[in-house]
């Protein structure tokens, strides 16, 4: 009976122990990338500097809290700085510990002198700057990470990625309130025979409100990489990570009871142990049961605010009631439609803006007649485009159809058109290089989304510096996407006599032949990609060393190697070489005369995240000439009406992605 006694004692200590200590011993930091604009710089032994290096001592100081997660600042205004860490929420508090002390250091030696920077590690990534960082997300710059390795059965691997990640994001980002935004999951896959099991990670900065990590989880979760047998995707504020292999600590990501203290164990009489013994264990089941009754309920009440709230459910529009406005209510909301509320006129129509009865602004595009759509297809097209949502789309909030009115309602976006901007000579400073690039970045996301991404796959044929609006902090917002489709025109890939677009942005083979593929959106990027860049029109550009357009003339700079001459010169004091001409390349290589020749906005993506990838060479691009009788080529949409042929079935020329930082 004492021996039996012992052997329980024994056990239980073994327990105890294995709670207590640590899964995964402290190793040095494994470095992932990090990213400190240079446009900002403080100078040497400055105040900045000094109540930098102040933080950075300080978040070292704090690597061990247990919650692994610290924010604090240093210094007063104008020199206050704001830093945080975020260690991965399976790893113990050495680990944690270990990684933020590193990178405390490391930091100040990658961004010496920059007065914002980031750096990502495999255990923590680390964060300062003299904006005011907490409880804001921030999702860029997003780093893509990928593993070597290929899947065979990509569609169903991707699928399965999307949906078992979506509901670790769902889980990490409803977290009780003071607990880590972090999630793990696994989930089989038996559908391929190389491997059986799918695990996935996300996690966010524990400051950030629910919706705002929810955010940023599915933003990143919307860039993993496709066909590989993994990837990431780092942000300041979140990030995402799926394998088939296990690649966390699965203990640390159990939820535990406290261990309880084991007392001594007299060596008298076995019968005065069990008392003892029972003691201990008792209490120990106990908590056992109560937890995983608790993990239970957690999940059913996790389960049913998810569906609810969670995934995509709560911008899912799924009635046209709920989308409907009456035309009393847009008439009075636009001072019926007054020209003192014209915003502007496109292809399809004018479009107002309108105050809403509880003061939304609203944004109302009133179409012209020359739809053939009849009223239900209308309704229905509104109904599907009103569910594509992100953030770099213009959101369509609902329709009016009454007295045979056609009528969209959208967000108001308040800051104009991006060539309201690009192409004012005196506004054009308003948009540093730091902007266009972030701006250039955010269009691609957006057509990507449109591509791939969406429920419809929407090509959007009228891509232009017009149809792309500035919101309050300068973001990306594209707009009439999905108008071919409400206005009645195939909307699929194929050949068309009925060509909407606009003369400059439209690829050859969509203007002269009526061929139009995802890769038409590629060639418009290119273009607007240039214009961006140089701040001209390509069609309103000046003759210039014998260049008649603005990518031929683009082409010439990039053949002599003066590719950074076609910046616009307002900007020439300030920006990054190596991103001008990396974009320069990037447009050019969007508008080759063959559309096989053309990156896909996938590809577009991950080259504008990176910048160790080595860009193709492009070929000689594809030159429209129209004949120009004033100088200038118009600019308005076009819409040519002769006939309208019939949907073709939908493909994508797909193109293989280069990796990022491969394993």
């Amino acid at each position: 009976m004492q021996s039996s006694t012992v052997f329980i004692t024994l056990w239980l200590l073994l327990i105890v122990f294995s709670v207590l200590s640590p899964v995964t011993e402290a190793q040095p930091p494994t470095y992932r990338y990090h990213d400190c604009p240079n446009t900002t710089t403080f100078p040497i032994n400055s105040t900045y500097q000094a109540n930098r290096d102040t933080l950075l001592t300080s978040l070292s100081s704090n690597g061990s809290r247990g919650n692994g997660f610290y924010n604090t600042t240093a210094g007063r205004n104008p020199n206050t700085v704001y830093g945080l860490f975020l260690c991965r929420g399976d790893l113990s508090t050495s680990v944690c510990q270990a990684c933020v002390t590193f990178g405390s250091t490391d930091i100040s030696q990658r961004c010496p002198v920059e007065i914002e920077a980031v750096v990502w590690y495999d255990e923590c990534p680390l964060r300062y700057s003299d904006r005011n960082i907490f409880s804001a997300v921030a999702e860029e710059p997003a780093i893509i990470l990928f593993n070597f390795q290929n899947i065979s059965d990509q569609v169903r691997f991707d699928s399965q990625v999307q949906e078992v990640m979506s509901g670790t994001a769902s889980q990490a980002a409803n977290a009780a309130p003071g607990a880590k935004k972090f999630a793990t999951r696994e989930a089989d896959a038996n559908f391929t025979s190389s491997f059986r099991t799918l695990y996935t990670l996300a996690q966010c900065t524990p400051d950030l409100p629910t919706s705002d990590c929810d955010r940023c989880l599915r933003y990143v979760t919307g860039n993993l990489p496709r066909g590989r047998q993994g990837g990431r995707v780092l942000s300041p504020s979140c990030n995402v990570r799926y394998e088939t292999y296990l690649f966390y600590n699965l203990n640390q990501t159990e939820v535990a009871s406290p261990p309880p203290l084991v007392p001594a164990v007299s060596r008298g009489n076995g019968r005065r142990t069990w008392p003892i013994i029972v003691a201990i264990v008792v209490p120990i089941a106990a908590s056992i049961l109560v937890l995983l009754l608790a993990c239970w309920v957690s999940k059913r009440r996790a389960k049913k605010y998810n569906a609810v709230q969670g995934g995509n459910a709560r911008y899912d529009i799924t009635t046209v009631e709920a989308l409907q406005y009456d035309f009393a209510t847009i008439e009075a909301a636009t001072n019926k439609f007054s020209d003192a509320n014209k915003l502007g006129e496109g292809g399809f129509g004018e479009v107002y803006k309108g105050i809403l009865p509880d003061q939304q602004v609203i944004a109302v595009k009133r179409l012209s007649r020359g739809s053939g759509q009849g009223d239900e297809e209308f309704k229905n097209e509104a109904v599907l485009v009103a569910k594509l949502q992100h953030r770099n789309l213009v959101r369509l909030l609902g329709f009016c159809l009454e007295r045979e009115e056609k009528i969209l309602v959208y967000e108001y976006v308040p800051n104009k058109s991006l060539d309201y901007f690009v192409f004012d000579p005196t506004k054009q400073g308003q948009l540093d290089w730091s902007r266009r690039y972030k701006i250039i970045g955010g269009i691609a996301r957006g057509i990507l989304y449109l591509h791939e991404d969406s429920r419809l796959r929407i090509i959007h044929r009228d891509l232009k510096a017009s149809n792309i609006l500035l919101d309050g902090d300068m973001n990306p917002k594209i707009s009439d996407f999905g108008m071919a489709r409400i206005f009645g025109v195939d909307q699929t890939q194929g050949t068309t006599r009925r060509v909407v677009g606009t003369y400059g942005y439209m690829s050859p083979e969509y203007a002269m032949q009526g061929q139009f593929s995802v890769k038409s959106d590629v060639y418009s990027f290119g273009v607007l990609v240039l214009e961006i860049i140089s701040g001209q029109r390509n069609s309103d550009f000046y003759e210039a060393e014998g260049a008649q357009d603005l990518i031929s003339y683009a082409w010439k700079l990039w053949k002599d190697d003066r590719s950074q001459e076609l910046l616009n010169p307002v900007l020439r004091d300030n920006y990054s070489r190596n991103e001008v001409i990396r974009c320069t390349q990037l447009g050019l290589l969007c508008v080759q005369e063959d559309p096989a020749d053309r990156p896909t906005m996938a590809t577009i993506v991950l080259l504008l995240n990176s910048y160790s990838v080595t860009l193709p060479v492009p070929k000689q691009p594809a030159f429209v000439l129209q004949s120009r009788t004033d100088g200038r080529m118009p600019d308005k949409g076009l819409e040519s009406d002769q006939s309208t042929s019939r949907s073709m079935p939908w493909s994508i020329n797909e193109v293989s992605i280069t990796e990022l930082h491969p394993r």
